[in-house]
């Protein structure tokens, strides 16, 4: 088969994909990546790794960035399974543990959320140009709301973004994602953690409100 034969299948594909309704849809169950997360304010910016493990249903994110013209590093273990959150700081090897919500994750698409429209990312026009992604948005407790893109194909998160009355805008953008985990180390919490009282906090922390965390006691410290 000729080149254009096989850019001609490969219109068809893409041709039956689009027909189709898009689904929410669940991502690989082991995946490891980058990440930056970035508030509207402008108070916080960093960048980072991401593990997940869907199996045992854990998540290690490590941040390293700026907030309010402060540089940090920020390491957190979220244990949804357990509905555990660390935030570990190594330089003084000491360990916050809070009770963690784990009701809703971002790596898969709710299966309330709304579709709001499909795009290439890049171009239609040849393979290997562009890729088809999908829009999903949705509500969150006390009157907030989320948009999140996941790629048609194999169901990998892009990008989540997020507006609740306390936390403002917060944006979180993947990348470089591998499928699997090569350090099952990572979601064990260090040794320093085994003392570690659970912080009194009037909710549970989110995913997203645990990679807020530090620009909100910027605002307070402010």
């Amino acid at each position: 088969m000729n080149f254009f034969g096989v850019l001609s299948c490969f219109s068809l594909l893409l041709a039956a994909a689009v027909a189709q309704d898009p689904k929410p849809c669940v991502s690989p169950p082991l995946m490891s990546g980058g990440l930056t997360v970035m508030t509207g304010d402008g108070l916080l910016f960093s960048v980072g790794t991401i593990s997940y493990d869907a199996f045992g249903q854990r998540m290690r994110v490590r941040n390293y960035g700026f907030a309010s013209n402060q540089t940090f590093g920020l390491d957190q273990l979220m244990l949804f399974n357990q509905k555990v959150y660390y935030e570990i700081d190594w330089s003084k090897l000491s360990c916050k543990k809070f009770a963690l919500d784990a009701s809703f994750n971002p790596m898969r698409v709710p299966t309330d959320a709304k579709l709001a429209g499909q795009v290439f990312m890049g171009s239609s026009s040849s393979w290997g140009m562009g890729a088809l992604v999908n829009t999903w948005q949705g509500s969150l407790p006390n009157n907030g709301m989320y948009t999140t893109v996941f790629t048609e194909i194999g169901c990998i998160p892009l990008t989540y973004t997020s507006f609740t009355p306390t936390s403002g805008w917060t944006t979180l953008s993947t990348y470089n994602w591998v499928l699997g985990n090569s350090n099952p180390m990572d979601y064990i919490p260090p040794f320093f953690c085994a003392k570690s009282k659970l912080e009194e906090t009037e909710t549970p922390r989110t995913i997203f409100t645990a990679l807020e965390s530090l620009a909100v006691k910027t605002k307070k410290e402010e």
